[in-house]
């Protein structure tokens, strides 16, 4: 028993001054905080956050409701419902995307064959109801036209039309 209390003190009084310097060290260097709501961080480019819909240059939806980025997802977060226009186009009548289930893995981004879903660098996503966490088509689709710059470069700039 006497041999386990000097292992004690001996090891308190070596752990002691080692924990004591790492605090100093940290006292007098400039803190990193930033000043949140008013300052945001950048985020890196990779980094893949709110789900948004792209819309074509005239205005009109990107999302041809094909099913590929719901079948792509491994959470089962995505949800839609096609319709079809006048002109026999098809359109998303419903697209939800269910953010409690998302892992925000970006496989829905590659899936999708026009180019119509991205994950933007948008990182705020609180709220205090878990309705609000289901984002419908109004909610993800851009304002036409376009304010700010896109975080994804879109290859397809054009509409294909059917001949």
């Amino acid at each position: 028993m006497l041999k386990t209390f000097w292992d004690i003190i001996k090891t308190t009084v070596i752990a002691l001054p080692i924990g004591l310097y790492t605090t100093f060290k940290h006292v007098f260097k400039k803190p990193v905080t930033k000043k949140y709501p008013k300052a945001k961080s950048e985020m890196m480019p990779r980094y893949r956050g709110l789900h948004y819909l792209e819309r074509y240059d005239d205005g009109t939806e990107r999302c041809v409701c094909c099913g590929l980025c719901a079948a792509a997802c491994p959470a089962d977060a995505i949800y839609m419902e096609p319709d079809e226009n006048e002109k026999g186009e098809r359109f998303a009548k419903v697209y939800e995307i269910n953010m409690i289930r998302c892992i925000f893995c970006g496989f829905c981004e590659e899936a999708c064959p026009e180019e119509a879903i991205f994950l933007g660098h948008e990182f705020e996503l609180a709220n205090d109801n878990r309705d609000g966490f289901i984002y419908s088509k109004d909610d993800m689709l851009v304002e036409h036209p376009r304010k700010d710059r896109p975080y994804k470069t879109i290859y397809r700039r054009t509409r294909r039309h059917s001949m």
